[in-house]
């Protein structure tokens, strides 16, 4: 692979993160609307804010490396498909199964960022590794927010 086509690589990567985080946006605004407990919808605005942060993050480093930031209409590239079985999981909108959808969520993201950093084959720079566990780490706090709503242990 020649020097191009790995910085390509990297930033397909980052898109598939900006996917991630916008429907994760998508999703939670969906259930802001629905939610009549006041500790769920903050905790949504809060992973909301966390997601447009980590937006914001990503498309520095994409710009940097001389790329574009992906568009909502975009293919999907490397980590975007373990997501895409999410947008299915539908669940009536009680207390308990908000928070069962915010833990599916959490734990995907979480999964999909723990992917991300540790892919040998994209050989992060230390500043992009260093931002890819602060988001890894940032998510499952925002997991371990929710367990704690769920009444379970962080």
């Amino acid at each position: 692979m020649n020097m191009r086509e790995y910085i390509e690589y990297q930033i397909s990567a980052l898109n598939d993160l900006i996917r991630i985080n916008k429907d994760r946006i998508t999703g939670y605004r969906q259930r802001i609307a629905t939610t009549t407990d006041d500790d769920v919808e903050e905790l949504l605005s809060d992973m909301i804010y966390q997601s447009y942060q980590h937006i914001e993050e990503l498309t520095d480093n994409i710009y940097q490396l001389g790329g574009k930031p992906a568009r909502p209409d975009s293919m999907a590239g490397k980590f975007y498909y373990s997501w895409t079985d999410l947008k299915t999981f539908v669940f009536k909108e009680t207390r308990k199964k908000m928070l069962d959808y915010c833990e599916f969520c959490e734990d995907v993201v979480k999964a999909i960022y723990q992917k991300a950093f540790n892919a040998q084959e994209l050989h992060w720079d230390k500043r992009v590794a260093a931002l890819l566990k602060k988001h890894l780490l940032e998510v499952e706090n925002s997991y371990h927010h929710v367990l704690m709503l769920k009444g379970g242990f962080a």
